[in-house]
Order: C-alpha cells, then structure tokens, then sequence
C-alpha cells in the first residue's frame, strides 16, 4: 500500500492487534519515514516494519533509515535486489523480498532472506507474474525452508485457512486494510473502493517497468489508450522510468481523494469490500471467519 496509504496510525493499529504493520515507504522524505516510524512505536509495542519499492531512487537509503530507527523487519518488492540482504545482516534486520516464483524464492533464502511474500496475479500495484498466488505458494513451499507468506486476493478468514492449507506460514493482506477507518486513504478513495466492481480491475503499464493492477477511472483509461500527458518536470525518484507519466504523483493524488486524476492501485477482489472498519473490528472478523472454515 505504497505511497502514504499505509502510515503509522494503520501499521500501529495492525500490530497491536497482533499482526505486522507495515508502513508504506515509497514516496516518503527520509524525515517523513524517521517520523512514521516514530510516530508508530509511541502507538505499539507490537512487530512494525517498512514496505519499500526496490525501483526507488531512495531504496538503500530508507532501508539505512528504518534500520537505524530499530525497525522490525523491511519488506521489499517492485524489483529484487542482491544488495538489500547486506544491509540487515550487520543488525540482524530481516529482510522479506517479495517473489512471483519458485526459483526467486530460493535465491532469496541463499543470499539471506528471513521470510518471502509470494505474489500472484490477484495482488494489487505492481505485478511480477499472470500466475495465480494460489498455484505458486505450492511451489515455493517445496523449495525453501524459510517462512512463506502468500499475498494476493486474500480478503477474507476463509481465504486465510485456504492459503494456510497450500503450505504457506502466514498471509499479507493490502487493499482490505486501505479500507480500514486507520488507512490514510481519503475518504473520496474509500468511497470508490465501496464503488468496485470485478469489471472494474484492470491493468495498465507503469514506467517502473512492470504491469500494475487498477481501477479503471479517467486517468487509467488514459493510460490504457496513450493519451495520458507526460511529466512536465521529473524528480528522479526511480531508478530507471519511461516517463509516460508520473506515477509517485499520480497515486498520491489518488491518496488524497482525487480520484478522477488519480491512479488507484488495488488486488482483483476489491469487489468483495462492502464496509469501512476500524482494523480492530476487521481482525476479530477475520479471525472468527477463520475459525468459522476450519
């Protein structure tokens, strides 16, 4: 949940309920991430990590960052990176990559990964594979000994029993917890996501390199059909960008309520969202329909 809509007030919520929050990194100053993370451990003593995109200018200086805030754990995606591995061995700070393959996933545990988040197509933002997370999980299962966490299209308790049955340690879950009253979404862009239909869910093609997954509004059919203007101005904020258009300004217009101009990334089961909750009420949901499937 890139780009401020996972900040301290929901990764803290999250954590003190039990889970790991995660705070979204991508797009922050470095005094903006030192504050988030701050900000989170006066909320929880609970677990508290980052969310960091591996195609980030920044992305080696914000994993210094929270590393030297004590930060939990770093989890990374939007590309691989050998490097990254280093930076937590000196402190022992886990590094979780996420991975679309078997194969990715074993070299991760050679180099040094604590745990990997296995993606699948149902995931939202950023997409390294049109596999299912449900057929991969499996598959990663059988070739690493570290644990495995499937991410993608998990909603609901039930799904979370499901994708424990492939094999898999645990689950993250996204767009579900953007729809939460502690998300930093706005109130327009939790509205749309109550707005979602299946049909809604589309891919376009992000300068980062890779397909991202969205709902369809002006802006994404603009991007769908090459109309979409070009950045005036450019703050060299990935590695490497087409420069169609500006993406970090694009989401968090989208962040903060404009949806028409705004690019809204989401997993391919938003449909299923029909209440905001507070993330408190959302985990003892999820756990009694998980105890509901068992």
């Amino acid at each position: 949940m890139a780009i401020r809509l996972s900040t301290a007030p929901l990764a803290a919520a999250v954590a003190r309920e039990g889970g790991i929050g995660l705070i979204a990194a991508s797009g922050m100053t470095v005094e903006e991430l030192r504050n988030e993370i701050r900000l989170a451990r006066s909320l929880t003593d609970g677990i508290v990590g980052i969310n960091i995109m591996v195609a980030a200018s920044s992305f080696a200086v914000m994993i210094k960052t929270a590393i030297d805030e004590g930060i939990d754990l770093v989890v990374a995606g939007a590309g691989f990176s050998r490097d990254m591995f280093g930076l937590g061995k000196a402190t022992g700070t886990p590094i979780v990559p996420i991975v679309s393959s078997a194969k990715l996933a074993r070299i991760s545990e050679v180099l040094g990964a604590s745990a990997v988040i296995v993606e699948g197509k149902e995931a939202g933002g950023h997409l390294g594979t049109d596999r299912s997370m449900r057929v991969i999980v499996p598959e990663v299962r059988d070739v690493v000994k570290i644990p495995v966490i499937g991410a993608g299209g998990v909603m609901t308790g039930k799904d979370i029993v499901e994708v424990l049955r492939l094999g898999a340690d645990g689950v993250q879950m996204g767009i579900r917890f953007a729809a939460t009253e502690e998300s930093n979404a706005g109130p327009a862009m939790k509205e749309f996501y109550l707005k979602a239909r299946r049909e809604d869910v589309m891919l376009i093609n992000s300068p980062v390199g890779l397909p991202g997954q969205a709902l369809r509004n002006p802006y994404s059919d603009k991007i769908d059909n090459g109309t979409v203007p070009k950045p005036e101005t450019c703050d060299g904020c990935l590695k490497h960008c087409s420069h169609s258009f500006c993406i970090i300004k694009a989401l968090i217009r989208a962040q903060q309520g404009d949806v028409e101009t705004g690019l809204v990334f989401t997993g391919e089961n938003i449909y299923k969202i029909d209440k905001i909750l507070p993330v408190k009420e959302l985990m003892a949901k999820l756990v009694k329909e998980a105890e509901e499937t068992e």
